[in-house]
């Protein structure tokens, strides 16, 4: 049987910490920021943490 293979896009948008929680950069970040609040930019800045439901989906694509 062939090995598992890790699902690339999945490996480049979520990174999985030391406690086994998966790590994602917030999305509407890129462009159009100027019709923004300030706060709602700011919010977008640096990562977050996935629910346990989405945690359960995403983690079969990650790492094989």
């Amino acid at each position: 049987m062939p090995k598992q293979k890790t699902k690339k896009s999945a490996a480049k948008r979520f990174r999985k910490t030391a406690r086994g929680k998966i790590k994602y950069k917030r999305a509407g970040a890129g462009h159009l920021l100027t019709g923004k609040s300030s706060k709602r930019k700011r919010h977008m800045r640096g990562t977050s943490v996935l629910s346990v439901v989405e945690t359960k989906r995403i983690t079969p694509l990650l790492y094989h």
